[in-house]
């Protein structure tokens, strides 16, 4: 199995962040009086072009992809990934590898305002889950959206000139 161009061991450069991809998204239209809208997502690349939707539970009419969604699996493909670069390290298929991501938005009981929170279900078919455990561990700290989840993210919000 051939080893992915990015790994831990030949990405490294210092103490700096270095970022080595960089993504923009813009979303427009759309209005709401629930404190989410819908709109248009559209990636400066144009790979990413689709229609936001609120969700049916949320007073939502117009069942389609909602920010949560995106976030499942922008978090379930990072793990993923991540799970099976350890799995090909330690000379076993990910092939089998299931990541399924649960994305709950809900009122924040601290002060009344919006959360979200976020759960993985792994299935990993014909690997013992003493073997597997400590994989997802590694996969856990490898991971820069579990990572996320723990510790926040860095992020600057600016109003354009």
């Amino acid at each position: 199995m051939n080893d992915p161009a990015l790994s831990t061991e030949h990405d490294y450069g210092g103490s700096a962040f270095r970022p080595l991809y960089v993504t923009r998204v813009a979303v427009s239209g759309g209005s709401s009086a629930h404190g989410r809208a819908p709109g248009r997502a559209r990636s400066a690349d144009g790979a990413l072009a689709l229609e936001l939707r609120m969700p049916e539970e949320l007073g939502g009419d117009n069942p389609g992809p909602n920010p949560e969604q995106l976030f499942a699996a922008g978090y379930a493909a990072c793990f993923h990934g991540a799970l099976s670069l350890l799995a090909r390290r330690h000379l076993l298929d990910p092939s089998p590898i299931t990541v399924e991501a649960s994305v709950a938005f809900g009122r924040d009981p601290a002060d009344g305002g919006y959360q979200l929170r976020a759960d993985l279900v792994v299935r990993w078919p014909g690997v013992d889950r003493d073997t597997a455990t400590p994989l997802l561990a590694q996969a856990t700290a490898l991971c820069p959206y579990a990572k996320m989840t723990r510790q926040g993210i860095p992020a600057t919000i600016n109003l354009a000139p």
